[in-house]
């Protein structure tokens, strides 16, 4: 054990990418250990690769490229502007309810921070933002498509602890919009106290004609996340077939609804996909060592003695495994976590009556709230690129964000009810 984490800390502090540090660390303990072949670590490589449920990941994140190349993301934001366009901070507000739009189409929260900082975040200067302002609104309510269907983190965490992925994107629709809600109000504080974009009196309201045709455009994206819970409802398809028709309805919607589908865009869709599902796989197959390696030390007892030891009231300690992902998640990729803690936590939170896909969507949130921290978060340092602010501009202008998402998951936690009502009411319970 001393060899695994001793190997596993000095790689990541030399900077080395997180999916070789845990690579190697697996290797190095299996060259340590005596007792067990050297042949198995290739076994476990291999069999991290062994399950059609994950076909979903690259479907998905192909379908989430595709959307964006067909026209639905630029009718997304129309239909935000217009929504948001008299209230406080309304081009911040735009940020928040296109992210959650986006949470049925892109799946990924860095993919999402990324978008909306270069589509928004020129016009958010102009309007006289500051840039750590931007940064931070765009980077953070990019989090709410960690809960909203179809979330990248939600599939990992059905697919490594062997969750009902149906349930588990029923549960996060309301957390989603609840997020919403929640960080819409943050915007509306925060601009207030900055003096950033006061709502113009001037601007027109909304009419009912004008939301009709907005949602008449937007009406094939908005549809897309019911589409894929009905589906795997009612055993129309799998989480993996339902990834695969995702695609087609990409395509078929670019190309004959919306006609701005292009063969380049299909290219350049099916380029960044290919390069965001290897980055996604190596992480995968390289955790493979490093599971068995846990396992075989008993890490995972270990802890559920130690934490148990503090205490065994439910609330109380899933407060405390959240501050430890959230601990987690400042130094380690998000799907790394999810690929290494779920083993770990699931079965300590389930042998207290906590219902797994209420952890699940408590454990995606915070999980992937890490790549909006310092010091190694990957949304942050790429919106931050975009704009060219400083990560400390950044981290202070994201304070308030991330009270108030910690606010939500707290009600979260003694509420498990608000996670649990949709998937119990379609699905019926346990």
């Amino acid at each position: 054990m001393g060899v695994l984490l001793i190997t596993f800390v000095v790689l990541l502090i030399i900077g080395m990418p997180v999916s070789f540090v845990i690579g190697l660390a697996g290797l190095a303990f299996f060259a340590a250990t005596p007792d067990i072949p050297f042949s198995i670590t290739v076994q476990r490589i291999v069999a991290q690769t062994q399950s059609y449920s994950f076909l979903a990941v690259p479907f998905f994140i192909f379908a989430g490229n595709l959307m964006n190349e067909s026209g639905i993301t630029k009718r997304l934001l129309g239909l935000a502007s217009m929504l948001t366009r008299r209230m406080y901070g309304g081009m911040a507000q735009v940020s928040v309810v296109m992210s959650t739009l986006m949470g049925g189409v892109s799946g990924s929260a860095t993919a999402d921070a990324a978008m909306e900082t270069r589509i928004l975040g020129p016009e958010m200067l102009n309007r006289g933002y500051s840039k750590g302002y931007i940064t931070a609104v765009n980077c953070m309510t990019g989090l709410i498509t960690a809960t909203i269907p179809p979330s990248l983190g939600l599939i990992l965490y059905g697919f490594i602890g062997e969750v009902s992925i149906g349930r588990l994107f029923c549960a996060g629709m309301i957390p989603g919009v609840l997020m919403m809600v929640v960080l819409m109000a943050t915007v509306n504080i925060t601009c207030r106290m900055h003096g950033f974009e006061k709502p113009n009196a001037e601007t027109p309201k909304l009419t009912k004609d004008e939301l009709i045709t907005n949602l008449r455009e937007s009406i094939w994206a908005l549809l897309f996340p019911v589409i894929l819970i009905v589906g795997i409802r009612f055993g129309v398809c799998t989480p993996s077939e339902a990834g695969a028709f995702a695609v087609f309805y990409a395509i078929i919607v670019g190309a004959f609804v919306y006609h701005e589908f292009t063969f380049d865009g299909f290219v350049n869709a099916l380029s960044t996909s290919m390069i965001d599902t290897a980055a996604v796989m190596l992480i995968v197959t390289l955790s493979g060592p490093f599971s068995y390696s846990v396992t075989y030390v008993n890490l995972p007892q270990a802890l559920s003695t130690l934490i148990f030891g503090i205490t065994e009231n439910p609330q109380l300690l899933l407060i405390i495994i959240l501050v430890f992902l959230f601990v987690m998640g400042m130094f380690l990729d998000s799907n790394v976590n999810f690929l290494l803690l779920t083993p770990i936590f699931l079965p300590m939170v389930t042998r207290l009556g906590v219902d797994p896909v209420h952890f699940g969507v408590l454990m995606a949130t915070i999980v992937t709230m890490g790549v909006m921290t310092p010091p190694v978060g990957s949304a942050l340092y790429t919106v931050c690129g975009i704009l060219e602010c400083p990560v400390e501009e950044y981290t202070k202008a994201a304070i308030p964000f991330f009270l108030a998402i910690m606010l939500e998951m707290i009600v979260l936690v003694f509420l498990p009810g608000i996670v649990l009502f949709l998937p119990n009411l379609i699905y019926g319970t346990y």
